[in-house]
């Protein structure tokens, strides 16, 4: 695949995490990059997500202050820090990419269709 996704796991309510993922493609070095999840019988959710140039990022109103987007200095890589994790935020987490480079439109006003997904990976928070 085109995106490749880390670093979930089990965590104690309360812990952290740090999700990475990596786009093959050097070209997504100029395309936002971001996170959405999907619990267990929900719609999958807008988390998080950084600009081309790393320089703006914003997030869902559940994780603001406990989590934090950042892009590698290859800006092909995006990382997420999850702090301060909560059972509610078990969930699948799927990396995106913007098709379009360039683009300041926010990742989470795009079509899925816009975007490129990679294949998930569990973050499961026991209480």
């Amino acid at each position: 695949g085109q995106l490749q996704a880390s670093g979930g796991g089990v965590v104690q309510a309360g812990g952290s995490l740090r999700l990475s993922c990596t786009a093959s493609a050097r070209t997504f070095s100029t395309s936002g990059m971001g996170w959405f999840r999907q619990a267990p019988g929900k719609e999958r959710e807008f988390v998080a997500a950084a600009s081309w140039s790393g320089g703006t990022t914003h997030y869902a109103t559940s994780v603001q202050g406990r989590f934090a987007i950042s892009r590698g200095n290859a800006k092909n890589t995006v990382y997420l820090q999850m702090n301060s994790l909560k059972p509610e935020d078990t969930a699948v987490y799927y990396c995106v990419v913007d098709k379009r480079p360039f683009s300041d439109q926010p990742i989470d006003d795009m079509e899925p269709s816009r975007l490129y997904w990679g294949q998930g990976t569990l973050v499961t928070v026991s209480s």
